[in-house]
């Protein structure tokens, strides 16, 4: 379990995220057209996971955003945005803001991706969402870098995240 807070209120997750290393835990998620994504669709390819609690707040959003802009730069990788959100909200936001470079996925309908991946909140307001995490992993699927945000208001380093792929 990991002690994070949100607005310097302590809140705990659901254990602890995979270690570098590891092979990611398999998952099944939601795509903005209701079809299914698995970890496997992406074999091959360098992923960057951005997890957070919901795309409609403000520190979520420009995540995303961020995302999209600085993984031009680089080959062969995905950015998968995670979150509880439903897709119909996902694409909602992708569309308006026209973003092309990032894959909004949903763990709505399981629910497992929260628990098998240890980041799913478990106390406090935002109980039962996912916590703000960025995993990165290699092409074979292994984690190579991992960031549990310890202050769900902030962002993630994401200079750090984007290093470990240069």
């Amino acid at each position: 379990m990991a002690r994070i807070t949100l607005k310097d209120n302590p809140i705990n997750t659901y254990g602890s995220l995979p270690e570098t290393g590891e092979k990611a835990p398999h998952f099944e998620l939601i795509k903005s057209d209701l079809s299914t994504a698995t970890l496997s669709d992406y074999h091959g390819k360098r992923v960057i996971m951005n997890i957070f609690p919901s795309i409609d707040t403000g520190v979520c959003a420009t995540s995303v955003r961020n995302f999209n802009e600085r993984v031009k730069k680089l080959d062969n990788t995905v950015v998968l945005c995670i979150s509880r959100d439903l897709p119909f909200a996902q694409k909602r936001f992708v569309n308006d803001e026209e973003l092309k470079n990032v894959i909004n996925l949903s763990d709505f309908k399981e629910r497992n991706f929260g628990k098998d991946y240890g980041l799913e909140i478990i106390d406090g307001p935002f109980e039962g969402l996912l916590s703000r995490v960025v995993i990165v992993l290699n092409e074979n699927g292994k984690v190579i870098y991992s960031e549990q945000v310890p202050e769900i208001s902030q962002e993630p380093d994401y200079l750090e995240a984007l290093k470990t792929l240069l």
